[in-house]
């Protein structure tokens, strides 16, 4: 008798093909499993009454109260994008960290930082500080290539530091909490931010000329009206952070009830600013829903995969061979993050996490890991992969934004070093896992 096992596997390479050929994600997901489907039963090896499990999952997405969490992220993110928040906080920082070579850089690496706890959306990040500082710091002389790779390493802090939209959906694919994940990840959040400042220190130290002070006429202003700024434009962002991401540590509010209030909380601070409009509020709903849309889509569509990958014995098949991989542990966290490492190049994250991880989890509970330490390194990896040339998502998030004299070679060189110092912190995570627990206990 023929075996079929590998057919689970040769889905994987289904949906590579047509997401190859530009089809939708959520659509490729669906059409493979349609079409694995139909050979499986052709061939005897599975059944269509699995397909009767489908309307239960789907209403059970519909009442998951965790996912609800991501539309109000991705709004509170969006608000402070599209109102021009986050430029005032940067040009703030930029005032502060001017007298210093490679002031500004900093100041990209910390407000980036700051986005990312207050929204935890990458794209909206990238897109904003390349908007905003990638013209300031080429006009006052700063290297193209530093300039581009602080600020899509940058941007891309949102995947770690909490409250991270990809820590939300793989507490949610692994079936742990969501807060513990996002107090696992919080040193190693800032460790990533810290070496980003360290790495722009040195370099600046020993090359003067890629990173100048901002020039006296720039940074000229009173001590007064900058402490005025800094009142007005660094502390209202701060606050908001703090409400949101306290109230989850401190176990007064759920991540999706935080998100509620992180996402009035832009409101009123759009308010404040004199930028809460009809226009501005619509382009943010407008925003919210598309990407909520398309989060939910691919949802099911990796679901009706995950049914038909489990219907073929796929998942049994991958869980026989990882779990008796040499090295044990060690062997497949190689393997588990290269692979993540490497699907990151082709696809987004949230299709990594509906369809890779639920294979990954139950060997990794098998084995005995923990999985909020888990998590937070699955969520490290997959920063790196938006970064590494040539198809990391930030990187063209960046080129899409970027002035006509950055070329696409300038962005890939620049964050080479990035990529380094993002894989320094990932062993150091995996090395000495008490990074992530050390909150925990």
């Amino acid at each position: 008798m023929m075996n079929y096992d590998w057919l689970g596997i040769a889905m994987f390479a289904g949906a590579l093909l047509l997401l190859s050929f530009g089809y939708p994600v959520a659509f490729s997901l669906g059409g493979v499993a349609i079409i694995f489907a139909c050979i499986g039963a052709a061939v005897g090896e599975f059944s269509f009454s699995f397909f009767n499990a489908m309307p239960s999952r789907i209403f059970g997405i519909m009442a998951n109260y965790t996912l609800l969490a991501i539309p109000y992220f991705i709004f509170l993110g969006s608000m402070l994008e599209k109102t021009g928040i986050a430029e005032k906080l940067l040009e703030t920082m930029g005032i502060i960290f001017g007298r210093m070579r490679g002031g500004l850089a900093l100041a990209v690496v910390i407000v980036g930082a700051l986005l990312a706890a207050s929204t935890g959306v990458v794209a909206a990040t990238v897109v904003a500080m390349g908007l905003i500082s990638l013209p300031i710091m080429l006009r006052y002389g700063y290297n193209k290539e530093l300039a581009t790779g602080v600020i899509v390493a940058s941007g891309t802090l949102g995947q770690i530091i909490p409250p991270s939209v990809v820590l939300v959906v793989l507490g949610d694919q692994l079936g742990i909490s969501v807060g513990d994940l996002f107090i696992g990840s919080l040193i190693p959040g800032l460790l990533m931010a810290s070496v980003f400042c360290v790495h722009v220190i040195i370099v600046s130290w020993l090359k003067p000329e890629v990173a100048p002070a901002l020039p006296q006429s720039v940074r000229n202003i009173g001590s007064t009206e900058l402490v005025q700024r800094v009142i007005k434009v660094m502390l209202p962002p701060l606050g908001l952070i703090i409400i949101v991401l306290g109230s989850i540590f401190f176990g007064i509010a759920t991540p999706t009830e935080a998100g509620a209030v992180g996402s009035l909380g832009a409101i009123i601070l759009a308010h404040f600013n004199g930028q809460l409009n009809w226009s501005a509020l619509k382009n943010v709903c407008d925003a919210t829903m598309r990407i909520t849309t398309m989060v939910i889509f691919i949802l099911i569509g990796s679901t009706a995969f995950s049914l038909v990958f489990k219907g073929l014995h796929g998942d049994r098949f991958m869980e026989n061979i990882l779990v008796n991989l040499p090295g044990g542990k060690i062997g497949f966290l190689i393997v588990n993050m290269l692979v993540i490492f490497f699907l990151g190049f082709f696809i987004d994250f949230f299709e990594i996490a509906f369809i890779i991880i639920p294979i990954f989890a139950p060997v990794a509970q098998t084995l005995g890991l923990d999985l909020v330490w888990y998590g937070v390194i699955v969520g490290a990896n997959l920063q790196t992969s938006f970064l590494t040339p040539p198809f990391g998502f930030a990187l063209f998030y960046l080129r899409g934004v970027a002035p006509p004299e950055v070329k696409t070679e300038d962005i890939y060189r620049g964050v080479i070093p990035f990529i380094l110092l993002q894989l320094l912190v990932l062993v150091l995570i995996i090395t000495f896992p008490q990074l992530v627990n050390v909150l925990l206990s």
